[in-house]
């Protein structure tokens, strides 16, 4: 099978998820990807540990397909591994503050020093050049800050979503943005700075609501899972379990009040568009309420699917292990683990190629699995590697 990024390295000095999950993204593609932590693991590595020697599920999934290195590149001799290894690579993805970038030897002007056509991936909480560019920050801030939390939950308590799906976003994002500017420096030969953060990412998820609070001073409040500029958008309890529906445009409406029973609420100026449905959605939802009450939820999904009505199931996460869809398109692919008493069920790349498909080939590394093998790479001899292991720079 054709890899589309083979013959690229990239170093993945990446934490948490934003980073590492850009350089995932890039690594199922085919290119090589070193994940460099440090000597002790880094921190997410240990993130709600599922395996005998502390490595989390979030870990397992992230550093799949990479190369493990330990390295202190805050120590001279570090820092002097860490311009060999730039020395040989494409890609540098890093999701840290600015100045410590600078700090590391990390920052664009030190690492075009070394490789002039070098693609610096930098992530971060803010970004640069604004009052918060070296503030850090996790997935949750970006929710915070960008309306997302406000408008979820109620009005007297904010909801921050379980996954953080700004984090998968920004790496997402990052991800493009790396492609694209290994596109360029093929046309050109030069690299550049692709830059990502969780504010931007964030930002840009929730910039059709800021325009229309922009263009109507409309002031929305949460209403929890109740949608508000379309009807019925909710969730719904059956006698055995929740479901979810959402409704979108006059045909799906006309087909949910058939469904109700209700055909004369389509001459009902409440309901004559998506945004009158929207502002009396609470009448839409308790009909919809009373009419998923009195079936099982299998009952009620298998009407509205007759319709063609959108909705499914809330799952919870065993239920999503025992899923048909995701078994009959083998969605989860399973992988051994060190210290682990079954295979974990890694989420495949999520966009699928015809052609050149991305591909889970191996398991996250152990700590520092692979840290030997790449520094005999770069030239230093066993005795030379024993020091450094000594002094602890890897």
């Amino acid at each position: 099978m054709t890899q589309v990024l083979k013959g690229i390295r990239v170093l993945d000095f990446g934490r948490y998820i934003a980073g590492p999950f850009c350089g995932t993204l890039l690594a199922d593609m085919g290119a090589e990807v070193i994940r460099i932590e440090k000597v002790d693991g880094s921190e997410d590595r240990f993130l709600t540990p599922i395996s005998e020697t502390g490595e989390g599920g979030t870990f397992m999934q992230l550093a799949r397909n990479k190369l493990g290195m330990t390295l202190n590149p805050m120590k001279p001799e570090g820092r002097e591994i860490v311009k060999k290894l730039v020395a040989t690579a494409d890609v540098v993805i890093a999701n840290l503050p600015p100045d410590t970038l600078k700090t590391m030897g990390l920052d664009y002007d030190s690492l075009k020093a070394v490789k002039p056509d070098i693609i610096l991936t930098m992530i971060s909480a803010f970004g640069r050049g604004g009052p918060y560019s070296n503030r850090v920050g996790f997935d949750g801030l970006g929710q915070a800050m960008s309306g997302a939390m406000y408008l979820s939950g109620t009005p007297e308590q904010p909801v921050k979503a379980w996954p953080p799906f700004i984090d998968f976003g920004t790496a997402s994002f990052a991800a493009f943005g790396t492609l694209a500017a290994l596109y360029e420096k093929q046309k050109t030969g030069k690299g550049q700075v692709v830059e990502g953060s969780l504010f931007n990412t964030a930002l840009t998820l929730m910039n059709g609501t800021a325009i229309e609070q922009s263009a109507l001073n409309i002031n929305r409040v949460a209403s929890l899972n109740r949608g508000q500029a379309a009807a019925p958008s909710d969730t719904f309890k059956c006698s055995d379990g929740w479901v979810l529906v959402q409704s979108v445009g006059g045909p799906l409406f006309e087909r949910w009040t058939v469904l109700m029973g209700e055909p004369h609420w389509l001459e009902d100026a409440r309901f004559k568009d998506d945004i009158s449905r929207g502002e009396n959605s609470v009448l839409i939802s308790e009909r919809m309420a009373k009419w998923c009450a009195e079936r099982t939820s299998a009952e009620a999904l298998a009407a509205m699917e007759e319709v063609r009505l959108p909705a499914g199931p809330v799952l919870s996460p065993q239920q999503v292990l025992e899923d048909p869809h995701i078994a009959a398109k083998g969605l989860f692919q399973p992988v051994d683990y060190p210290g682990m008493e079954k295979p974990a069920p890694l989420m495949r790349t999520p966009v699928e190629l015809s052609d050149t498909p991305g591909e889970i080939r191996h398991r996250a590394p152990t700590l520092g699995e692979h840290t030997d093998q790449l520094l005999r790479e770069l030239g230093y001899a066993d005795a030379e590697i024993a020091e450094l292991h000594a002094g602890r720079i890897v």
